[in-house]
């Protein structure tokens, strides 16, 4: 596995980081990983989530209208 070294970062940043790893159990450099790690989850992973959740409201019997219309409309009166 890679290294990976960043340098001067603000020491209340820092602080910040080692709370948060405290408070989740792990070392700051297992919540430093973490922490990227989320960051740079594919934004596929997103989509896949709006998704799921457009589709759990529609079960629900929620109905989407197609916004196009609304938007030229705006558009129009600007």
């Amino acid at each position: 596995m890679a290294q990976l070294l960043v340098r001067e970062i603000p020491q209340e940043t820092v602080s910040a980081l080692k709370k948060r790893a405290k408070k989740n159990g792990r070392s700051a450099e297992a919540e430093h990983r973490a922490i990227l790690q989320d960051a740079l989850k594919s934004k596929v992973d997103h989509w896949k989530e709006i998704d799921r959740l457009r589709n759990e409201l529609a079960e629900s019997g929620r109905t989407f209208t197609d916004s196009t219309e609304f938007i030229r409309r705006d558009r129009d009166t600007r």
